[in-house]
């Protein structure tokens, strides 16, 4: 209930000078909200509903409800029933039957051992967890990954693999806090969905079985967007593009950014005025997708010339539809930082010279004139070349420059792991 309450008290403050929704419709889930992105996909593609405008995203998710919405993700909404429920609690002529049979007859939620389904049940955050690994494709886990997590010591025996996996795939939530996984909890509706969108976002990840949807190759595009890149290779299928690994994105700030205004934990974002597409024509971020990221570090100026550097990592990007694509990309340089190029630097150390060689002729002028006006030619010709190296030498050895950068700057960033793009996303 505090949840429920300090939810809607921040979204009643913000709207008052941001516009008030994410998703035109659903009147309880402000533009700011966590998971505003997700539950907009997750509506506008009817994989979870609304009760009158409402989505209730503090509410919980009760065990039928999780299994509507599974269904739906897996494509098996209107699968032919060829099985009978078995639930005592699940009666022929609800409303509920057909979608608790579709889940037994895939093996998706499993019911009691007193022979009841519960279907009005909150579902548990480790019960959510267990169904997703249990329908993704089996690979060798490390339970030790669990370990860095606060409250590690909460999560069941049995579910340590079970978040091990799902960890790995990214098909997880663990909101508000990073460090908690709160496995014993009640699943909320706003972290559903955040789950279902990201179980979505990986099909490519589930077994046969358990979709029916399958996944083909169309071919191979290129994206050339850097010709030094380390890689240009798109994978297009029939239900996302993956830009691989080592693709170079060329973005702009989306604000003016100072390095020394800014410290390690600040928000950055980023935009592109131009669709990014392959040359084949596959639009992969629309014009106007906000690349979102944080300053990791900022190195300050160095004596000897040694300019500022900034450290900052792009997590995800939100597209003009509300659609968001989870980045892992940096910047793109030998050490993945932003600082001033070997130009300003030149410019800098211009700027001394020029100006050591004003105070050297002004210097020679003065010490020439006094004892002799007719030597002020030679005051110039001694302080200026003398002036200029000084100038020289203190700029080359003074502090180097902070960082900064120009709304509409142009940045790149390189992929860090390969970036998969659901169709509905990049098409609109």
């Amino acid at each position: 209930m505090k949840k429920l309450l300090a939810g809607l008290l921040v979204c009643g403050m913000m709207s008052v000078s941001i516009p008030a929704f994410a998703y035109q419709g659903i009147d309880d889930v402000c533009q700011n909200y966590w998971a505003q992105t997700e539950i907009a996909s997750v509506v506008n593609d009817s994989i979870m509903t609304l009760t009158g405008a409402n989505f209730n995203p503090e509410g919980k998710m009760s065990r039928v409800e999780f299994v509507k919405a599974l269904l739906k993700v897996l494509g098996n909404d209107d699968l032919e029933l060829k099985t009978k429920v078995k639930f005592s609690d699940v009666a022929k002529s609800s409303d509920i039957y057909a979608p608790i049979a579709r889940s037994q007859q895939l093996g998706l939620v499993y019911g009691y051992p007193n022979g009841t389904f519960q279907p009005n049940k909150a579902v548990l955050r480790d019960e959510a967890q267990s169904v997703i690994s249990h329908i993704t494709i089996d690979m060798p886990v490390d339970n030790s990954v669990v370990s860095k997590y606060s409250d590690a010591a909460k999560v069941p025996a049995w579910a340590k693999t079970v978040y091990a996996k799902t960890l790995s795939y990214g098909i997880y939530v663990n909101h508000p806090d990073e460090n908690e996984l709160r496995p014993t909890e009640e699943l909320t509706r706003a972290e559903a969905a955040v789950l279902l969108y990201r179980l979505r976002q990986r099909l490519n990840l589930v077994k046969a079985q358990y979709k029916n949807v399958e996944e083909t190759v169309l071919g191979t595009e290129t994206l050339a967007m850097v010709r030094k890149a380390p890689s240009h290779e798109v994978t297009v299928t029939n239900l996302r593009s993956i830009i691989k690994e080592g693709n170079v994105l060329e973005i702009e700030f989306n604000e003016a950014f100072k390095s020394k205004l800014h410290a390690a934990g600040d928000a950055v974002t980023f935009t592109n005025s131009e669709d990014i597409v392959t040359k084949e024509g596959t639009v992969l971020f629309p014009a106007g997708s906000i690349f979102s990221g944080s300053v990791l570090d900022i190195k300050d100026p160095q004596w000897f010339n040694k300019n500022a550097r900034v450290y900052a990592q792009i997590d995800k990007v939100t597209t003009p539809c509300g659609k968001t694509v989870e980045l892992s990309a940096k910047p793109f340089s030998k050490d993945y930082s932003l600082k001033e190029g070997p130009w300003m630097t030149a410019g800098k150390v211009a700027l001394y010279t020029v100006g050591g060689a004003a105070v050297g002729i002004g210097s020679g002028v003065g010490l020439s004139f006094i004892p002799d006006p007719t030597k002020v030619g030679t005051g110039i010709a001694i302080g200026a070349p003398v002036g200029s190296a000084v100038g020289l030498v203190t700029g080359f050895v003074t502090p180097g420059l902070n960082y900064s950068a120009k709304q509409g700057e142009e940045v790149k960033v390189i992929l860090l792991k390969d970036a998969s793009i659901d169709k509905d996303c990049s098409k609109l």
